[in-house]
């Protein structure tokens, strides 16, 4: 039943589908938001955080996942009643699945990162490994989980690719509590593009699996001339960039479309995108 019909019946209604890479990741997390509002925050925040804008504050990401405002987006992550401690617990036992029992070396890392003003939690005249000295900023430490790479380069750049790609430091909340939801949606992006990563694929028959995918499928994805075909993450982020595209250039122009219709160049988008969606995720649920 559609969206539409679903509201006019006043039934509870399925949340918007994105794109089916998204979708598919995000539904094991989706017994962890009461609302599907909130679920439809959840996913917006996937697509925008891995999408390839520049800043990742809420008003950019609204703009690329075609919301109106970005209050939404800021009550889900300031005010909406979901848990850090259960989304991070689902999280893990993800990885713990993918992992199948391969033993991983646990690395302890701090990251400090400049902030202005004083009204941020946390916020203090400290050293920042970021920038090498003391100056205004925030520090965490975190835990991060090491498999098949080596130890030196991915505690130099594993992390880095994070921050730098995810948006770690585009939040604009001063309450820590929010922060750290902020970081913990950011981690969840993480694990899904590494989940996508052939590391991860290598592990177990989900190799197997999506050769099969594409064997049966009339889309062969590696043929953009932009695809990746190496193995790291940045690698695997620059390919679901890939597969995400079309929906957000389609949001992008959709206002246009209704000033000036163009059946074809919607039939063409609606093609376009239901080809994306063929492109199979392999995760490991749990």
């Amino acid at each position: 039943m559609d969206v539409e019909l679903q509201i006019l019946k006043h039934l509870a209604r399925d949340a918007h589908p994105t794109v089916a890479i998204v979708d598919e990741y995000c539904t094991e997390y989706k017994d962890l938001f009461k609302e599907v509002r909130n679920y439809e925050c959840f996913k917006y925040l996937h697509l925008g955080i891995m999408s390839p804008i520049k800043r990742k504050s809420l008003p950019e990401i609204a703009k690329a996942v075609s919301i109106n405002s970005a209050q939404s987006l800021h009550h889900f992550l300031a005010n909406s009643g979901w848990s850090v401690e259960e989304l991070k617990q689902r999280r893990l036992n993800k990885l713990k699945k993918a992992l199948d029992g391969n033993a991983i070396t646990v690395v302890i890392d701090e990251t400090g990162d400049r902030k202005k003003g004083k009204k941020t939690d946390y916020v203090a005249r400290q050293y920042l490994g970021s920038v090498g000295k003391v100056d205004n900023g925030i520090v965490s430490v975190n835990a991060y989980g090491l498999y098949s790479y080596g130890l030196r380069t991915w505690v130099e750049y594993g992390f880095r690719q994070c921050k730098q790609e995810l948006g770690w430091t585009d939040y604009r909340f001063t309450d820590f509590q929010h922060i750290e939801r902020w970081w913990e949606i950011i981690f969840c992006v993480y694990t899904m593009i590494s989940l996508n990563a052939p590391v991860f694929l290598s592990l177990n028959q989900s190799r197997q699996f999506e050769t099969e995918v594409q064997e049966n499928s009339d889309v062969d994805f590696s043929n953009h001339p932009q695809w990746n075909h190496e193995s790291g993450w940045k690698n695997t982020l620059n390919n679901l960039r890939l597969i995400i595209q079309p929906l957000l250039l389609f949001w992008l122009i959709y206002p246009w479309l209704s000033i000036f219709p163009n059946s074809h160049l919607l039939m063409g988008f609606n093609h376009l995108i239901a080809a994306m969606n063929q492109f199979k995720p392999c995760y490991a649920s749990g």
